[in-house]
């Protein structure tokens, strides 16, 4: 397997090489100059939830991750920790479905200090999707971090669920059931590759030309860690072994990138601006803010990779959400970079809302224009959040037991915009 892994690679090495050498005379990152956010293209779904990563699937359908929500409806049935939904037709009027055979989480399942497995990156490659689910520290006496990456994958467009080493049901391993043998990655240094974005290269991956899968990763979860991003490659068939993992090492002297099988040889592919990660949390036991989880597309159309990620906005305390969010947008000819920034933004404020909170911002790989010159971008905002954090916790000696969907009810009500949003962007390219 591994030779095979290994000749796939090499083979799909020079076939990328020459692609791109032969696309650098007329088209690529060089020719975009900025992005202009369409405000007025503003629309926003029914629900509650956050995430929204997104893949292009096998059969033309658009899967979006929701997590912390009650999905796309105004009239919810349940409150998910995770979830998935296939999202159907073209702004501003998509049409959501649940996929029904995702291994989906209730809010109130497993008890409240067990390990909680959050819906991370997606990505649909060669009738394959491919999910990582990212894992909570125990964090008894500090703020939750991120320490655990896990895959699942389904070969019949979301129906059946396979755990990494292809059982099934969807497991979600205990405490002690988490080990590096069964996770793709677990307490790595500092936490990295525990929050993980795939590169999504058109429907079903059919884009790609060199045969790797490249994902990226924050370097942990403290500011001067966490907007350090890390990245790996690995042959589309060794998805699930991590041994056929490569870390990005850096650049040799010819400008090339190096890939090395040990994680200690990682070098940052990208650095976000530091100053934008929580160091505390307005509520209690809650975890670090994810900050610098970065959507990466390939523009077909343009010959050129598209990178947009946030930073959070923290009070001097260090606390998230006291201002408005960073948004950046970042354009290369490679996917290891190097990237170039084309939009800075140090108080997002979509829709000119000053008060407004956005992160997590997503651009979704099946809503780019066939000319490559706009595409649509979500994300979930947590307008409100500070107030909500003021509120004096309920005393479970009097409340009586918690009803989950009158607390995501409160949720809804206390941070309106905590759902689905979603806006073109027009990229500014020169001819």
């Amino acid at each position: 397997m591994k030779q095979l892994l290994a000749a796939t690679a090499a083979v799909g090495q020079t076939i990328w090489q020459s692609t791109a050498l032969a696309q650098g005379h007329r088209r690529g990152s060089a020719r975009i100059s900025g992005v202009k956010l369409r405000d007025q293209t503003i629309f926003r779904l029914p629900g509650m939830g956050d995430g929204y990563k997104m893949t292009w699937g096998p059969n033309d359908q658009q899967f979006i991750v929701q997590n912390d929500g009650t999905g796309f409806t105004a009239a919810p049935r349940h409150f998910y920790k995770r979830s998935l939904w296939n999202l159907r037709g073209l702004p501003p009027a998509p049409v959501v479905d649940e996929v029904s055979g995702y291994p989906f989480v209730l809010h109130t399942a497993g008890a409240e200090e067990a390990p909680h497995y959050h819906g991370h990156g997606l990505l649909a490659v060669h009738g394959r999707i491919y999910q990582s689910l990212g894992a909570l520290d125990r964090a008894a006496d500090r703020l939750h971090r991120w320490n655990a990456a896990k895959l699942i994958y389904s070969d019949d467009g979301g129906r059946i669920w396979h755990n990494q080493d292809g059982s099934t049901p969807v497991h979600d391993e205990d405490w002690a059931e988490q080990s590096r043998a069964r996770l793709a990655f677990f307490e790595e240094p500092d936490g990295c590759f525990s929050l993980l974005s795939f590169l999504q290269m058109g429907h079903d991956y059919r884009a790609n030309r060199d045969g790797y899968i490249y994902a990226y990763s924050p370097n942990g979860n403290t500011d001067g860690l966490m907007n350090q991003l890390m990245m790996f490659r690995v042959p589309i068939a060794g998805m699930l072994e991590r041994t056929a993992y490569e870390f990005y090492a850096g650049r040799a002297a010819d400008g090339a990138p190096v890939w090395r099988k040990e994680i200690s040889a990682r070098r940052p592919v990208h650095i976000f601006p530091r100053g934008w990660v929580n160091r505390t949390s307005l509520f209690e036991g809650d975890i670090v803010v994810e900050t610098w989880l970065p959507s990466v597309v390939w523009n077909g159309p343009l010959g050129v990779y598209m990178m947009v990620a946030a930073g959070t906005g923290c009070a001097p305390d260090g606390t998230e959400f006291a201002r408005p969010s960073y948004l950046g947008f970042w354009v290369s000819d490679a996917p290891w970079g190097p990237w170039r920034q084309v939009h800075e933004d140090l108080a997002w404020s979509p829709g000119a809302d000053v008060d407004a909170r956005p992160y997590s911002p997503q651009i979704a790989p099946k809503w780019i224009a066939p000319d490559g010159r706009s595409l649509w971008l979500v994300w979930s905002d947590l307008k409100g959040i500070r107030s909500l954090g003021e509120q004096e916790p309920a005393d479970p000696e009097t409340s009586g037991p918690e009803d989950p969907l009158a607390q995501a009810d409160i949720m809804r009500q206390g941070m309106p915009l905590l759902r689905f949003n979603a806006q073109r962007i027009d990229l500014v390219v020169q001819r």
